[in-house]
């Protein structure tokens, strides 16, 4: 056995109430004295409670996050927290709060403090993400993973139902890519596996009861766990499908990840078989592509891309920009399997059962 695993420093705290009373403490902890709270236009008044709890520590509240995060946007945020003389930023919010708090983190080199509102994951990689002229760069550095995370249930309790099915499923999504990525561990397998099976049973229990504390807590550490699976290892074909998708057609990005992943999933199930008996341990099922399809389809999550508004048009400009560019998978990316992949996302059936554990990529 041969592998190379580095653990990132990063302090994390979990506990129903913390985004209020462990947010000062972390900042006072890193020894900030001015920070920036950004966040989106929604999630406004929860980032304002956490401004108020920072009291004089907070230089000023920012709520112009976006999603995709637009590069003007992100220029605008670093005018601010140059302007506020800001030594540190707390981002409040889902992943686009998320990922403006790592744009200034990368442009400033600022101590970045997240408190996650949603399930996407993002908190817990170096991966940053900038749209401009229609297409989303992403790139890796260690100055844009946070140096603290305070995941606070009681902060998710709000968040609907069907925006919590997608969003976890997009947490999934970086556990399964982990799964066979070239640069997995043992240890990052064992991480990714914990966090398909405590999301998949998460998801269902907070659908019948949102007020579920439990339940919202568990998906946060599942969404922790698929993070974290990630962010140790090196993205493929699915993230760069929805990054297009995203960043080029404007499609929401956790539902985006939900309707693309099982056709991704069940394009290279014959090129990763050890992958997908984990998936499918996790999933308690055989066949785990069909099984996160059906898991989204009983949660009432978007079933197709044509449902998101990708029109029929896009789906070959957007296999040829998947394509044409390198990234690791454990198939062969070619364009007609791309297409292949698109155009079952577009309809939205049910995946093909391609699945068996002794098959192997032709």
């Amino acid at each position: 056995m041969e592998f190379v695993h580095e653990s990132p420093p990063m302090r994390v705290v979990l506990r129903p109430g913390s985004s209020v009373t462990a947010v000062p403490g972390e900042a006072e902890r890193l020894g900030l004295r001015r920070v920036l709270v950004v966040c989106g236009p929604r999630g406004a008044e929860t980032a304002r409670a956490v401004a108020a709890a920072l009291g004089d520590a907070c230089a000023r509240l920012h709520a112009e996050a976006r999603m995709h995060v637009p590069v003007e946007v992100a220029d605008r945020a670093v005018e601010v927290a140059r302007a506020t003389g800001a030594d540190g930023c707390v981002a409040v919010g889902g992943g686009s709060a998320i990922g403006l708090g790592k744009a200034i983190a990368l442009r400033t080199g600022l101590p970045l403090i997240a408190v996650p509102t949603t399930y996407a994951g993002s908190e817990m990689t170096p991966v940053w993400g900038l749209t401009e002229h229609g297409a989303k760069r992403t790139g890796r550095d260690p100055s844009v993973l946070p140096r603290s995370v305070v995941y606070d249930p009681e902060l998710t309790l709000t968040l609907p139902v069907a925006l919590s099915v997608t969003s976890g499923i997009n947490a999934l999504a970086h556990a399964a890519e982990a799964l066979y990525a070239p640069d997995a561990s043992p240890l990052v397998s064992l991480t990714a596996e914990e966090g398909v099976r405590a999301m998949a049973g998460a998801l269902p229990a907070l659908a019948a009861d949102p007020g579920d504390l439990e339940a919202r807590g568990r998906a946060l550490y599942a969404a922790w766990l698929c993070g974290a699976a990630l962010g140790a290892t090196t993205m493929g074909l699915h993230h760069k499908l929805c990054h297009v998708l995203g960043g080029t057609f404007g499609l929401p990005h956790a539902e985006t990840h939900t309707v693309v992943l099982p056709y991704v999933l069940a394009h290279n199930a014959p090129a990763a078989p050890t992958a997908l008996t984990a998936l499918g341990r996790a999933l308690d099922a055989d066949d785990a592509p069909y099984a996160l399809w059906e898991l989204s389809s009983r949660l009432g999550a978007p079933r197709s891309l044509a449902e998101l508004g990708l029109k029929e048009a896009d789906l070959a400009v957007a296999a040829g920009e998947v394509a044409g560019q390198a990234y690791p998978n454990p198939r062969k990316v070619t364009a007609q399997g791309v297409r292949e992949i698109l155009r079952a996302a577009y309809e939205g059936d049910p995946p093909p059962p391609t699945y068996r554990p002794n098959q192997t990529e032709r």
